[in-house]
């Protein structure tokens, strides 16, 4: 019998899914031998440029809050909640949106006012092209720029970690990237667990999106069934919501 022919599809973009894609491309793996998915970061804005110019099988963009780009079609896989995380040593256990507007805006400099202790706040933010970053300047800052003193890291693993080592700090993270060095702030009441996220109740909620050419190969299309299926859908609902 002859073997099958080796499949091998390419993802990139956002750094947020890439968790998510390599454990659903390991569980797809175990069903499917011969099909290997390479998978590369560089955000969720040239995931889709990429996809656009059909240079990859799978843009992966964690904010499309205008449509996909042009010549490509949009499949929503997960739900993401954006958790606001502070140093463990942090009292404060709950923000509503307008304080965490404001520590990120600089006009909550100081921690006393929501903690009782007096200690300056460091905002650590995201960088330009991160869908992340876009994601939380539309839902929390509502046009608004970040203080020009927060701190730019390169992905959300980078702010998870400068935050577990400064007790002033606080970022935001997919919450696929919350570790227990760090501590996850409630918003308006609620934390992002997979069933806030899922259901939307969560206010800092967003779908994670794989971006794919019309034309797509059988390959392709099959992966996203995959995704959507039943089987696909439990490994989503590990760290992320659920969207079937």
């Amino acid at each position: 019998m002859t073997p099958p022919t080796p499949v091998y599809l390419k993802a990139a973009g956002s750094t947020t899914m890439t968790p998510l894609l390599q454990d659903l491309a390991a569980a797809y793996h175990e069903r499917q031998p011969d099909v290997t998915i390479d998978i590369n970061t560089g955000g969720s804005a040239l995931g889709g440029e990429l996809a656009s110019a059909g240079q990859v099988d799978l843009g992966l963009t964690s904010w499309l809050p205008g449509g996909p780009p042009p010549g490509v079609q949009a499949t929503v896989v997960a739900r993401d909640g954006i958790a606001l995380v502070v140093h463990p040593t942090n009292p404060i256990t709950g923000l509503t949106l307008v304080q965490a507007h404001d520590l990120f805006y600089g006009s909550l400099g100081d921690w006393q006012t929501l903690s009782g202790v007096s200690s300056p706040v460091q905002a650590v933010s995201r960088e330009d092209g991160s869908g992340t970053r876009a994601a939380f300047e539309a839902l929390v800052m509502q046009g608004n720029r970040v203080t020009p003193t927060a701190l730019v890291m390169p992905n959300s693993q980078a702010v998870v970690d400068y935050v577990a080592r400064d007790p002033h700090a606080i970022g935001y993270v997919s919450m696929g990237y919350v570790t227990d060095t760090v501590h996850v702030v409630a918003v308006e009441g609620l934390l992002p667990s997979p069933q806030n996220v899922s259901r939307a109740e969560y206010h800092l909620t967003r779908d994670l999106v794989v971006l794919t050419r019309p034309d797509a190969s059988g390959p392709v299309r099959a992966f996203l069934d995959f995704i959507l299926s039943p089987a696909g859908q439990a490994v989503v609902g590990q760290r992320y919501g659920r969207v079937r």
